[in-house]
């Protein structure tokens, strides 16, 4: 009989010592009650949730030899030729998005995010994405609004793969909300998909009503020493 093969995240539970076990850890650690029938959830489709993955990594660093962000996926292995295009780049059988068929979600609840290990955690740097063409719906009008956003982030352990955020992004078109929801809702989703130390969103939004709105976040203060260039958007002055 084939033996079972587990995925990298299945044999992460396993190092913590179970279900029951890695719940009441992660309970412990992060202050937030955690079923073992959410853990037992996670083994059965063999993937962690996204918004537990750093809180998993940061409780395995006691674990001998200690958990490391490259743990939790499994690389494709290079074709047989070994020839430099082969084997170029990290590449991760659990991606849905990179790959796939590019269906646009419906809405940006129905889209899903999706982050990779950090290629260099041991240093601190900058990620930008710039999307000069978001759009959105006006929710009392149903108006189309467009954007220029600008989002930097500094990495912890996870990078966010960009095919499924240009696909998140994208979901927005057919979504009513105000510019500021719109942009800080951009940013928390970024937030609860990678875990990075440092993020920050400008979001520069065409005028409607002959306004333009212009909507800023961060998460707190940048690490030291980290090269963070100017987000380089002028402000709105129409045709003057």
């Amino acid at each position: 009989m084939a033996r079972e093969t587990k995925t990298p995240q299945q044999k992460i539970i396993g190092r913590f010592g179970g279900l029951t076990r890695l719940a009441r850890i992660l309970s412990e650690t992060t202050g937030k009650r955690l079923a073992p029938s959410t853990v037992q959830g996670w083994y059965q489709r063999g993937r962690i949730s996204q918004n537990w993955q750093q809180a998993v990594l940061e409780a395995g660093r006691s674990l001998v030899p200690p958990l490391a962000a490259g743990d939790f996926f499994t690389p494709r292995a290079p074709r047989a030729d070994n020839s430099p295009s082969a084997s170029a780049g990290p590449a991760f059988e659990n991606l849905g998005a990179l790959g796939g068929s590019g269906t646009i979600p419906e809405s940006p609840g129905d889209a899903v995010l999706e982050a990779v290990a950090n290629p260099n955690p041991g240093a601190d740097y900058l990620v930008r994405f710039t999307c000069p063409e978001f759009t959105s719906l006006c929710p009392v009008t149903g108006q189309p609004d467009f954007a220029h956003l600008v989002i930097d982030y500094v990495p912890e352990a996870l990078i966010v793969e960009s095919k499924s955020l240009k696909l998140f992004l994208a979901s927005w078109r057919n979504h009513a909300a105000f510019h500021e929801d719109c942009t800080t809702a951009v940013a928390a989703r970024l937030v609860e998909a990678a875990g990075p130390k440092w993020l920050r969103i400008g979001g520069y939004w065409y005028p409607r009503g002959g306004i333009p709105i212009d909507v800023f976040y961060q998460t707190g203060e940048a690490p030291e020493g980290v090269w963070i260039p100017g987000q380089g958007v002028a402000p709105y002055r129409g045709r003057g």
